[in-house]
């Protein structure tokens, strides 16, 4: 087989994906006030921005490979509609499913196993949409009537996993390259894979289902091992996770074969070793297939090395591939051992949904001190508010510290010792802690998109006091004291002390 069928062959089986994945963000609200003859006051009617579409994970028994996922490693949902006026709300992004074989594990790039999908139909959420943001016709309330903001959408989930198929067979076949397993499984199965009389023919599992009268079993072939596989060296290290659900691992020997230092003992011994270095499989059942009994030499050596294998407790099967000597007795022996196997394990019970109610004492945050004198607040609920505020609109910026101060964050800041000015973070938004902001409240708010506490107090006098100074300085000195001469009547008093325009002036 020249280079080209090579490469062609690898590629027709993927057993590891990395996939960089995206969930849909959430649409954003609508801000809008209900405009209509003779209603000057309809109200606030902006509808809710949609919900991102999530990035979901199915077992599809007709799926065997993750070739798919090889070439589009990118994969991203839907994003949700933003809100409108007249309360119409924005579409939802539309979910995507993604189907892969059984057998499929789920883990982080840091190796942390997210889910192991086996069962056809089982479905894991990888990624999770953004929620949408509310419009204000849903933020409005007695006080705040017309709200001048919405929320933003919540953007959805962006993470990397890594696909693992691990293949659910009953049987796994293991030995060296050439000990004649792909010829084995292609006469005990329907299974067609690659032969040759090369080592490493099988660069990728093959699958085959076994029929014995009543009994059915799959059975695994990997990559031929060699010392050294489990610490990376030949094929076997990229496939030995294809055997770690095998019921039965079934050690084919090459009976006949003419390298020196080769026996079966010597194979066996060698095999084991690297299957225990890789780890999890000591426990399985294990036979022993002497192989290529056809050959005369090799049933003199299967003769000479069956009474040592046996006294290791190990059941020894003498057959061929060629002439299918033997090959029903193994059948039969793997079909009891796979059912002895499926009888010992216990039944899948359903997974139950348990509930677990928050705590009493549970405010659902927490503050931490960090490095720079920051203090940093971290919760599911505070950090989804910030990431869902305008920062832009100040009414939008006053009801996010409205509802941290409900939460408790203004107390809890002040009992950890922050105090006005100090730096809090919260997500990736950073603030200076102002308290004299009489967060939670109740505060009627003004004007649309305004909030008078976050106005910067300025030095210059407002336009009222500027006008009651103006009519001070107009006010004639005997308005003044007809004023001062009826104030002092009112109150009962003789005598009155006016300072007008500086002088002192003294009436009895």
């Amino acid at each position: 087989m020249d280079l080209a069928e090579r490469i062609g062959v690898v590629i027709t089986f993927v057993d590891r994906v990395v996939l960089h994945l995206r969930a849909g963000d959430g649409g954003h609200g609508c801000v809008s006030i209900h405009r209509e003859k003779f209603k000057p006051f309809g109200g606030p009617d902006g509808g809710n921005g949609g919900h991102g579409g999530s990035v979901s994970l199915v077992v599809d028994p007709q799926v065997h490979t993750l070739l798919d996922f090889h070439f589009r490693p990118h994969i991203k949902a839907d994003n949700g509609k933003g809100g409108a006026g007249s309360n119409r709300d924005g579409a939802n992004g539309g979910n995507l499913v993604l189907k892969v074989p059984a057998g499929t594990v789920v883990l982080s790039t840091d190796g942390e196993v997210l889910a192991d999908l086996t069962g056809a139909g089982t479905t894991f959420e990888v990624a999770r949409g953004g929620r949408g943001g509310r419009g204000n016709a849903s933020l409005a309330n007695a006080r705040r009537k017309a709200p001048g903001f919405a929320e933003l959408g919540e953007p959805g989930d962006e993470m990397d996993v890594v696909l693992e198929l691990k293949s659910v067979a009953d049987v796994g076949l293991v030995g060296f390259p050439s000990a004649g397993k792909s010829s084995l499984i292609s006469v005990i199965s329907a299974a067609k894979p690659k032969i040759a009389d090369y080592p490493f023919t099988t660069l990728v599992p093959n699958l085959g289902v076994v029929r014995v009268e009543n009994h059915t079993f799959t059975v695994a072939d990997v990559p031929g091992l060699i010392p050294g596989a489990a610490s990376g060296k030949g094929l076997g290290l990229e496939f030995l996770r294809h055997i770690e659900r095998c019921s039965v691992l079934a050690h084919v020997v090459d009976t006949a074969t003419l390298e020196p230092g080769r026996d079966p003992l010597a194979d066996i011994d060698a095999i084991e070793a690297e299957l225990s270095e890789y780890g999890g499989l000591a426990d399985k059942p294990r036979v022993v297939v002497l192989n290529k009994v056809d050959v005369p030499d090799g049933q003199d050596l299967a003769d000479i090395t069956r009474a040592d294998i046996e006294a290791r407790g190990l059941q020894v099967f003498e057959v061929s591939a060629a002439t299918r000597v033997g090959l029903r007795e193994l059948t039969f022996a793997l079909a009891e051992l796979v059912e002895r196997n499926r009888a010992a394990t216990p039944v899948l019970e359903p997974t139950r949904i348990v509930i677990r109610p928050v705590a009493v004492d549970d405010a659902g945050f927490t503050i931490e001190a960090a490095e720079d004198g920051a203090f940093v607040v971290r919760g599911p609920r505070p950090e989804r508010w910030v990431r869902q505020t305008n920062f832009d609109n100040d009414e939008a910026v006053g009801f996010l510290a409205d509802r941290l101060a409900r939460l408790g964050v203004e107390e809890k800041l002040a009992k950890a010792g922050a105090v006005p000015g100090s730096l809090v973070r919260i997500g990736v938004r950073e603030f200076d802690w102002q308290p004299t902001l009489f967060a939670g409240v109740d505060f009627t708010p003004g004007n649309r998109g305004t909030d008078v506490r976050l106005e910067e107090q300025s030095s210059r006098p407002s336009a009222a006091q500027r006008l009651a100074a103006r009519k001070a300085r107009r006010q004639r000195p005997e308005d003044e004291l007809e004023s001062a001469q009826a104030m002092a009547d009112a109150i009962g008093q003789d005598e009155v002390r006016l300072i007008v325009g500086g002088r002192d002036n003294a009436e009895e």
